[in-house]
């Protein structure tokens, strides 16, 4: 078994898989944002289906990569899972704190009182990222044993 490579894999497809939930339910379906807002509704929306390409590309390579990995008979799931639970943690943290705070690039949303709402979004990839964190450590636990 290949931990490394199967939460590798887990990863990318955590990352793709976040960024379409965020890209689908926040821009599109609620309409709360775009993933740049600082400029025009035509760079808003260039911005968005550029951020669904690569989420597109990262959800393809990743299956890619897992499917290799069960080819080969390598793969270690519980791993993987790790690996998913902290990329789609890791992607959403990243969006919360650098997109949203550091670069300024979008808020979850406008007109209303943000606390709330930041709270609940970095929480939500904490929580992902520790349970990641978690299961990855006991896959690794479990095959060193």
């Amino acid at each position: 078994m290949d931990g490394r490579r199967s939460a590798g894999a887990g990863a990318v497809i955590g990352v793709a898989v976040m960024a379409a939930v965020d890209e689908i339910v926040f821009h599109q379906i609620l309409g709360w944002h775009h993933f740049y807002d600082r400029s025009t509704p035509s760079v808003a929306l260039l911005s968005d289906g550029l951020l669904h390409a690569a989420e597109l590309l990262a959800l393809v390579g990743g299956f890619f990569w897992y499917a290799d990995l069960r080819r080969r008979r390598v793969l270690a799931p519980r791993a993987a899972w790790g690996g998913f639970l902290l990329g789609a943690g890791a992607f959403q943290l990243f969006d919360g704190i650098i997109d949203h705070k550091v670069l300024r690039l979008h808020q979850i949303r406008y007109g209303v009182h943000l606390l709330p709402y930041d709270v609940v979004w970095n929480v939500a990839g904490g929580v992902l990222l520790l349970a990641g964190a978690v299961l990855t450590w006991r896959a690794r636990s479990a095959r060193n044993r």
